[in-house]
Order: C-alpha cells, then sequence, then structure tokens
C-alpha cells in the first residue's frame, strides 16, 4: 500500500479514536426499547436527519437484522455525484468494497467484496423494497438495473450472513428503498437538471403525494453523454411507479413498475501499451450494447395481529440484452477487410429474460419470561427462461444494426425454477445478550436445450440439487450505544449458463463444473458516541470451496487460451474499519456547522488453499496464489464540511493492485488477463441549499486526472482493459415543492 496513503490511514484511525474518547465525556445516547434513536438537526435552512448508528436495527419489518454484519446509507448529493451514480463516492463508508468502473455513465452497479466477482454484482442479491432484481439468480445472476440515486431513500447491506433469509450468494444483500411520495401533500415535486463535461446530461423528475387512502410516487430520469473515450457515447432513462393503497390501518397492497433502457457505444477494450499510449483511444467504433429491463410488482403488507406481520411480494422480470460487437482482441485493429472490401462482420448476441418471483415473510415476537424474542420464516417461489441467442453474423456497417446474416451459433432456452423456505428467531437470553440460530432449505432445478456452435449440434442439460443452509448469530449490547456481533453462516453458489457456454474463440470451458459451497464467519464491535464518533470494526473469514473462475493456459501447440474451470478452494480473511469523527460538534456539540472526517479501510488476505494449473503437460500447484478480482487493500477517506446551508466533501479512495486470473498472470500482450495496478482517485462534491426548497449541487470526479483501470475482461464490452474516466465534471439545479 503506498506509504503516504497509510500514514494517513493511521493518523485519522488515531485522530477519531481520540477525539471520540474527549467526546463521550461532553454527550450521552439517548435509548429506545428498539435500539439507538435517530436525531433530528434543524439548521438555517435544511433538516438533516443524522443517524446515529449506521447498521441496521436488531428486527425491521419482517426481517431479522441481530448479530449479522449490515449498513445502511442514505445517499447524499454533498458526498457523492448523485446525477452521474458515482459508486465509489455513494459507497465510500462501506469497507472493502471493490468496485468495477465499467463506464463513467453510471448505468449500472459493479460491486464485489470479501473475494467475490465484480462484474454486474453478479455474487450480490440485489433488490429493490425488498424484491431481486438480478436476471435470474441461479442461472445468469448479472444485475443489469440500478435505480436513479436521487429516488433512494436508503440503501440496506447485509454481508455474507444474508445467505439465509435472502438468498444463497457469498456476496451478501443490498437493498435499494426508493422513495415515498409526501403523505401531508396532494401533489409534492421533485426536480434535478445537471450538466457537464463531454456533453453530459442528467434529468431526473419525481412526483408524489397522498389523497385519502391512496398515496404515490413516480419519477423519470434520463442521461445522454458522449463519453469520456472517444466513439463511447451513451444515453438511457428511468420510469419507476408506485401505487399504494391502504385499505385500513392493518393492511396495505401496492402496485410498482420499474424500467430502465440505456445504450452504450462502447470503445473496446485496450492493451497494455494501448492504454499507457493514449487510454481515451478508441479501438472499436462499431460496437453496441442495448439492454432494457423491466419490473412490475405486486406488494402486500398486512399487521394479524399486534405483534404478528405479513408480507408477500410478487415481481416479473422481463427484459433483453442486445449487443453488436467486433470482439477481436484489442491488438487486432477493426479495419477494412482487403479481401471482401468491407469491415469485417460483427457479432450480434441477444438475450431475452422472463422471470417471475413470489416471497411471502412472516414475523410474530412473543414473550419469555419479561422478555421478547422474534421468529421470522419465509418461502419462495422462483421461475426464469431465458433465451440465449449468441455468435450470429452480422453486418460490415457501422451503425447499431442487429440484422442476422448467418443463423446463431448459440440458441438455447435456459431455465430455472427454485423452492426455497427459510427460517430465523431471535432469542432474547437476556435484556443484553440475544441468539440468533437460522436455516434455508434449497430446491433448485436448472436445464437448457439448442444449439450450441453449430446449428446441427443440439445440446441439452439438466441439474437438481437440494440443500440446507445452516447459520447462526450473537450479539451482546455493551453499552447503551455499543455492542459486540459475531455470525456465522453457510453459503452456496451454483455454476451459472454463462460459465458452461464459451464467451469467445479463447474461452474453454470445463465440461465437469461444479457448484460452489463454503461459509462466512464475522466477529466485530460496532458503536457511537452521541453525533461525535461513530466506529465499526470486524474481523471475517470466508471459505469459497470449488471455487469457479479462469486460467490462462496453454495447449501442446503453444496456444494461449481462457479456461472456464473449477480451481480451487479459496480464503478470504481478513479486517475491516470504519470511523467518522465531528471534529467542530467534539469541542462545540451545539453547533450548526461541522467538519467530519471517515475512513474505510480493509484488509482482505485472499488466497487459493488448492488448485492446479495445466500448461502442456506439465501441473502447476495454485496453493497460495492470489484470489482473482481482490485487492488486499481498500481504504477510502473523506473530509465534509456542512452547515445550515452548505455539504462538501472531498474524498481519496485507495486501491491496491491485483491480479485477473487465478494463475497470477503478471502480464499478457493481449492486455486480457494480468495485473490490475494500485490506484488513487480524488473525487469533490458539493451542495448548496437556499430559500428552504432549492439547491445547487456540483462534482468533480477524478480531481487530478489520474490514469487507471479496474478491470481487464474477455467478454464484452472488451476485450482487454477497460480505462476508468480521467477527470469529468458536472453542475446541476434542484428543487423541491
Amino acid at each position: 500500500m503506498n506509504r503516504n496513503l497509510l500514514s494517513l490511514s493511521v493518523f485519522l484511525l488515531n485522530a477519531s479514536c481520540f477525539i471520540g474518547l474527549r467526546a463521550g465525556a461532553q454527550s450521552r445516547p439517548v435509548r429506545s426499547k428498539k435500539g439507538i434513536r435517530d436525531t433530528t438537526i434543524r439548521l438555517d435552512s435544511v433538516t438533516v436527519k443524522e443517524n446515529k448508528s449506521r447498521h441496521l436495527p436488531d428486527v425491521q419489518g419482517t426481517y431479522l437484522f441481530a448479530g449479522k454484519k449490515t449498513y445502511s446509507l442514505t445517499p447524499d448529493a454533498g458526498k457523492a455525484n448523485l446525477s452521474s451514480s458515482n459508486i465509489r463516492q455513494i459507497f465510500a463508508t462501506i469497507p472493502g468494497v471493490n468496485v468495477w468502473e465499467l463506464s463513467g455513465n453510471g448505468f449500472q452497479m459493479n460491486i464485489g467484496s470479501r473475494g467475490t466477482d465484480t462484474h454486474r454484482s453478479n455474487e450480490t442479491n440485489v433488490r429493490q423494497n425488498g424484491y431481486i432484481t438480478n436476471s435470474d439468480i441461479f442461472g445468469y445472476p448479472e444485475d443489469h438495473y440500478t435505480p436513479q440515486y436521487d429516488a433512494v431513500e436508503q440503501i440496506q447491506i447485509v454481508r455474507g450472513a444474508a445467505a439465509l433469509q435472502f438468498g444463497s450468494q457469498f456476496g451478501g444483500m443490498v437493498n435499494y428503498k426508493i422513495k415515498e411520495g409526501d403523505t401531508s401533500k396532494v401533489l409534492s415535486i421533485q426536480s434535478e437538471q445537471s450538466a457537464g463535461s463531454n456533453n453530459y446530461f442528467n434529468s431526473f423528475n419525481a412526483v408524489g403525494g397522498k389523497s385519502g387512502k391512496w398515496s404515490y410516487y413516480a419519477y423519470f430520469a434520463s442521461r445522454t453523454g458522449n463519453g469520456w473515450r472517444k466513439d463511447a457515447d451513451f444515453s438511457g432513462q428511468w420510469y419507476y411507479a408506485n401505487l399504494k393503497y391502504q385499505f385500513n390501518s392493518k393492511g396495505s397492497i401496492a402496485l410498482q413498475f420499474s424500467r430502465v433502457n440505456f445504450f452504450e457505444h462502447d470503445a473496446g477494450g485496450l492493451t497494455d501499451a494501448q492504454f499507457n499510449a493514449d487510454p481515451q483511444q478508441a479501438t472499436r467504433t462499431r460496437n453496441y450494447f442495448d439492454p432494457e429491463i423491466n419490473i412490475p410488482a405486486l406488494l402486500f403488507n398486512y399487521q394479524l395481529a399486534s405483534h404478528t406481520k405479513l408480507e408477500v411480494a410478487s415481481h416479473g422480470i422481463i427484459g433483453q440484452r442486445n449487443s453488436v460487437q467486433y470482439l477481436n482482441n484489442p491488438n487486432v485493429a477493426d479495419t477494412v477487410n482487403k479481401k471482401l472490401n468491407t469491415f469485417n462482420p460483427r457479432q450480434v448476441d441477444r438475450d431475452y429474460y422472463y422471470g417471475f418471483t413470489t416471497e411471502a415473510r412472516l414475523l410474530t415476537s412473543y414473550q419469555i419470561g419479561d422478555l421478547t424474542s422474534t421468529f421470522t420464516s419465509g418461502l419462495r417461489y422462483f421461475t426464469e427462461r431465458t433465451n440465449r441467442k449468441q455468435k450470429a453474423t452480422g453486418t460490415t456497417g457501422s451503425d447499431y444494426d442487429l440484422t442476422v446474416l448467418i443463423p446463431y451459433g448459440i440458441d438455447l432456452q435456459l431455465r430455472s425454477l427454485n423452492y426455497a423456505a427459510f427460517a430465523e428467531n431471535l432469542f432474547q437470553i437476556t435484556p443484553k445478550f440475544s441468539f440468533t440460530p437460522g436455516f434455508r432449505y434449497e430446491i433448485i432445478n436448472t436445464n437448457l436445450d439448442g444449439v450450441i456452435n453449430s446449428a446441427k449440434t443440439h445440446v441439452s442439460y439438466e441439474n437438481k440439487r437440494h440443500f440446507p443452509l445452516f447459520g447462526a448469530g450473537l450479539q451482546y449490547q455493551l453499552t447503551n450505544s455499543s455492542q459486540f456481533y459475531g455470525n456465522i453462516s453457510q453459503a452456496y453458489k451454483p455454476f451459472t449458463y454463462a460459465n458452461i457456454i464459451p464467451g469467445n474463440d479463447l474461452a474453454v470451458v470445463d465440461p465437469n463444473l461444479k457448484d460452489s459451497r463454503g461459509y462466512n464467519i464475522d466477529l466485530g464491535y460496532r458503536g457511537n458516541v452521541g453525533n461525535i464518533f461513530n466506529y465499526d470494526f470486524d474481523l471475517y473469514y470466508v471459505y469459497y470451496g470449488d471455487r469457479v473462475g479462469n486460467l490462462t493456459e496453454t495447449n501442446s501447440a503453444n496456444q494461449t487460451y481462457i479456461y472456464t474451470t473449477n480451481i480451487g478452494n479459496g480464503v478470504a480473511k481478513g479486517a475491516e474499519l470504519y470511523t467518522q469523527v465531528s471534529l467542530w460538534r467534539a469541542f462545540d456539540p451545539a453547533s450548526v456547522q461541522d467538519i467530519r472526517v471517515f475512513n474505510s479501510f480493509s484488509y482482505n488476505h485472499a488466497r487459493y488453499t488448492s488448485g492446479t494449473l495445466s500448461s502442456g503437460t506439465t501441473n502447476i500447484s495454485l496453493k497460495g496464489n492470489y484470489l482473482e478480482g481482490t485487492p488486499a487493500y481498500i481504504n477510502r477517506t473523506g473530509l465534509t464540511y456542512l452547515n445550515g446551508h452548505v455539504s462538501t466533501t472531498l474524498q481519496l479512495s485507495y486501491v491496491s493492485e491485483y491480479y485477473t486470473d487465478a494463475n497470477n498472470t503478471v502480464s499478457n500482450p493481449t492486455g486480457l488477463s494480468g495485473i490490475v495496478p494500485a490506484y488513487h482517485v480524488f473525487d469533490w462534491s458539493f451542495n448548496y441549499n437556499f430559500l428552504k426548497n432549492y439547491h445547487i449541487f456540483g462534482s468533480i470526479n477524478n480531481v487530478l486526472n489520474a490514469k487507471y483501470f479496474t478491470r481487464r475482461i474477455t467478454i464484452l464490452p472488451g476485450p482487454g482493459i477497460l480505462p476508468s474516466d480521467g477527470r469529468t465534471f458536472n453542475v446541476g439545479f434542484g428543487v423541491k415543492l
């Protein structure tokens, strides 16, 4: 890790602890029966809701979070660039979040942690208002849907312990809670307009309100720009509507609809030499990506009794993903073919998604003596069908054209069927100590049939699995404002359809792939000292058995190829630490001004404990190799100033180097594999409120114009190095009426 950055981190941690302890003598936290209360502070022109506790409450709705590693985030324009969905800023206070910066347009969230894959958050259970937005959690778990962050009220995060209540993914759960309409008005309006470098423009417009038993909230947003790289223009639209009917004091039903469609001109991947020469250059001018996702949902909530709640959510995912690409390696120029006297034909790929899920959850509280314990349980039914059409020969033109001239080389029907049941019980052993055991039972059936590689070759595949998962959590309330917590939960990840379908001509798939199994362990201490000091320290251990990944191998003819297989068993273990200190209010608790420093640090010792690599006729042990895509250090530090009008944050992100394949290739002439070098990036955000209902805001991303990248890739939209954006800016104006 950069020595100066490490020294800065240590200084901030020590300063946080010193000032936090000093502040402890000046303020006492207020505690209710359910935990530490939020505090609302009314400043000169705005109302700021400060959450003393960054973790989720023990019980919320029909969910149990006691003993689990959890986080609660509130998106803030003064702390992060919301209009361009800058993930490294929005998730900055969550230790260990690794971000794949696919492009600067912010259309997709690509995060991973503790050794999990960042690619479209495919190892994370991503939800909105409690229902899943991943396309197919078992067959094709990539998440193409991300809401506009101006519409997000809260981001809820649960680490590996999420496997029992939400699903078996190693990467945990992220849930976006979308805002609801202002219940004090029939009509409320919010509008946010921003523009910036490279012809960037983002427009967000929302309405909401309540009349009688009906309430509603809806937004429309659009985003366009030329992109930081050449031939990287984009456009996107978001739609969301929520119509809720409160039929009596106990129950409600809500109809929701979400849609996102976006269009990208992809500049292609780069070799290391090309990146070093000019990271803004485009190796492709004729590549396009065009997905759309529609999510209708019906949510039913009912208070069956004073201590019993029922929630039922049914939703569909209906969408498609289309691309037109010239997919040769970046060192192969996309020029006119002299034999054809035209450009080479492009590859056309199309996916169609049809999914339906119903999840029912029941929570009840009961007394054992003078103490209240809580039981929650649930059922899930999930079915999904994907029609995957790939490797068709398209046109030789330069525009976006899905015309197919030679039929698809891959034309498959992929199906998933899942039944699941879970139960967890929070036993309140003493007023301060709780024990939360739980289990989940999964039944997963997946199959595919169709043609692959040749229209004459029929393939079929079927796999049926059923298995239990177990876990338990402990929590001890040391003081009114601090607690110890610990959890162990099993996790499971089936190999996906994408794993068994070669992505390109350099890809080879092991025909004997197995599912991955393992577990997550957390042990931590968290708390706060009033509104002055906040901390969360956690030790974790993740065992990832039969991990599926990529190896760079050579065959007997000395040809290099990417091999997808069960590489071996992996272990990620380390520490995560978050601290925040209010420097001004430590000495003047009643001040409307404040200067805050946060530091979000993680160390991840992630290694293979078994596995072999085939190099010609030689087998090489992979034991001790680094897990691919997993930096050892991630540190993000932020300095925020705020008063009644102004909120502004300067943030530094540091990520250490990591490998992109399991055999830890240092470099490759094609750019497809090798080290992702360490990088650090400064970002600045600003928000100014005036006349109660208006504000102006702005951001500078990558203030020092750092030259870096976060991913090498073998498939879309590469292959090769995908550079991150250099310095960009945007400014905007917003109104709430």
